[in-house]
């Protein structure tokens, strides 16, 4: 597959695009196709940019890894050492 336009979705209609602070010069390359972080329940081993709060949850609004069009095949290799990790 020359393109793999499969690893990149850009909903600009969506109320909440970019649902992130990024710069003018990067909302081209935004992608929406992990619009609720798939690595989230990794926690610690996510690969983002959080934080703690003070409750103990897990804050992302800061991390923008998923939705970076080159992070497209770390996302998916996240998501198999997940897969792997419960199926033990």
């Amino acid at each position: 597959m020359k393109n793999k336009n499969y690893k990149f979705f850009q909903h600009e209609k969506c109320e909440f695009f970019p649902c992130h602070k990024i710069n003018k010069d990067q909302i081209q390359d935004f992608n929406c196709l992990f619009c609720y972080c798939p690595l989230y329940a990794l926690g610690e081993k996510c690969g983002g940019n959080f934080y703690w709060s003070e409750q103990g949850i897990k804050v992302c609004t800061n991390c923008t890894f998923p939705h970076k069009r080159e992070n497209y095949d770390q996302v998916i290799k996240k998501l198999k050492d997940l897969i792997r990790q419960i199926s033990q």
